[in-house]
């Protein structure tokens, strides 16, 4: 007969005989991955706005309704409303939850998908519509890492942080294959109206985070909201006192904190990770993602998106799996270097065929398969992790503040590399332009070997001990 122990280190059971381990945790983890799944429905109208543009400008332009340069500014206009949806959202969480934080981005989703939809070609409105889905974007990407993390035990947070990033591919994916079937701008802002109206009518049986409802002197309802998440054979009480420990050792939220190391530490290294993503070109990618294609001397663009977008799913679901067990150095490490090969290597490929378009057609393999590596790259490290550590390495008392402040640099990043891309591609030469990102992404690299801290198996607790220096280095 199997022995059952309990181990209060990690919160989980242990099993001599391993299927009995494996089933047992299925049945505890279910509520969890329940309430998660509810959850990347906000990522994945995330991912649907981002993948708009591509199938979308290509077809109001051909409709007469935007020209070059309106489609430059539609494509990165949303990053301009997402700018303003993180700092928002953080303001938000604080006052009146994570769950409701999360609720409430359905609202603008909805209403900028209406614009857009009835717009009939009125360029204003697109821009409303595309802005309104931007604040909705910024907002979901502060609070559903935030929620993730913290209703996630520390064996699980990196799988289910990773998988924000798994619904926001999800999401792009379903915007290229919309494309790909003939929709038009129309029927696709309408699809775009239905998941996050989904997600706001299933969140409301979600449970709040056990860290938001102590914070808030909710002592009873955090040990039901843990019981519920960790399964009723956990005694959930160590688990509630250590978060109960940690917040009373903290002070009242102020401006000179961010003077003090365990948060202008952690904050800094937020920061330029988002930096680095944003300049790695991925939005630019994505948005242009037709037009790229085209340029490399492909008939069917909105094909090879769908393949691209395939090809992200897939290796965002792999670095999903490998989150909790290769470390989030490790595979941002990994993706940065092959992030950078691939740019290089697709810039040697506008180089060999400035002179001769010709060759654009015998050397397409190389523009595509230094396309797929990129999102492979990307997808095992910089799309998920920066938005993760985000989630891990801030105190609770400055979550929602300081995650506001990352996702709004995140989002002026992004704005100013979809924004200047296309300029960028003409005053650098194609070429020219993803050597640059090349070269971004070798710097991120160097950056991860050096500032980065090992989080995974961590709890958030510990985390933030070692940013106030009360453990040990040699523990990250």
């Amino acid at each position: 007969m199997d022995t059952i122990q309990y181990d209060e280190a990690d919160g989980q059971y242990e099993a001599e005989s391993r299927s009995s381990l494996i089933a047992r945790q299925r049945v505890q983890n279910r509520n969890l991955y329940v309430a998660s799944a509810v959850a990347i429905l906000g990522p994945l109208s995330f991912g649907y706005a981002l993948g708009y543009s591509s199938p979308a400008i290509p077809d109001m332009t051909d409709k007469g309704i935007l020209n070059d340069k309106q489609g430059s500014l539609f494509g990165s206009v949303i990053a301009l409303g997402a700018m303003f949806g993180g700092p928002v959202t953080g303001w938000l969480i604080e006052l009146s939850g994570r769950k409701l934080g999360a609720m409430t981005c359905a609202l603008p989703f909805v209403l900028g998908w209406l614009a857009i939809s009835l717009s009939h070609g009125i360029f204003e409105l697109l821009i409303l519509g595309r802005i309104l889905t931007g604040f909705a974007t910024g907002m979901v990407s502060l609070v559903v890492p935030v929620y993730l993390a913290e209703i996630s035990t520390a064996a699980r947070r990196g799988l289910l942080g990773a998988c924000f990033q798994v619904a926001v591919t999800m999401g792009i994916l379903l915007a290229y294959l919309m494309g790909y079937a003939g929709l038009n701008y129309i029927w696709l802002a309408l699809i775009g109206a239905i998941i996050p109206s989904l997600m706001v009518v299933l969140m409301a049986f979600m449970p709040e985070t056990p860290r938001y409802l102590l914070s808030k002197n909710r002592r009873n309802d955090a040990l039901v909201t843990l019981s519920y998440l960790r399964g009723t054979g956990v005694d959930v009480d160590d688990e509630c006192c250590e978060i109960e420990s940690n917040l009373d050792q903290q002070e009242q939220m102020s401006l000179s904190e961010f003077l003090r190391p365990s948060l202008y530490k952690p904050l800094l290294i937020s920061l330029m990770l988002m930096v680095f993503q944003q300049f790695s070109g991925i939005n630019a990618v994505m948005f242009y993602t037709v037009d790229i294609f085209s340029t490399a001397g492909f008939k069917d663009g909105h094909l090879a998106t769908v393949v691209v977008g395939a090809v992200q799913v897939v290796f965002t679901i792999i670095a999903a799996l490998f989150m909790d067990k290769a470390g989030r150095r490790l595979l941002l490490l990994i993706a940065g270097i092959g992030m950078t090969v691939s740019s290089v290597t697709f810039g040697l490929y506008y180089e060999l065929t400035k002179n001769d378009p010709d060759d654009s057609t015998h050397l397409s393999w190389l523009s595509l398969t230094s396309m797929i590596v990129y999102i492979i790259s990307f997808s095992l490290g910089w799309g998920a992790i920066p938005w993760l550590i985000m989630s891990e390495i801030f105190p609770s008392r400055a979550r929602g503040t300081a995650s506001a402040i990352a996702t709004l640099v995140n989002w002026s990043c992004a704005f100013i590399v979809t924004l200047t891309f296309q300029d960028m591609m003409h005053a650098l030469t194609n070429q020219g332009t993803f050597w640059f990102y090349g070269a971004v992404c070798f710097v991120g690299v160097v950056f991860v070997a050096i500032c980065v801290p090992e989080t995974k198996g961590r709890t958030l607790e510990q985390i933030e001990e070692h940013f106030q220096g009360h453990s040990p280095s040699n523990e990250f």
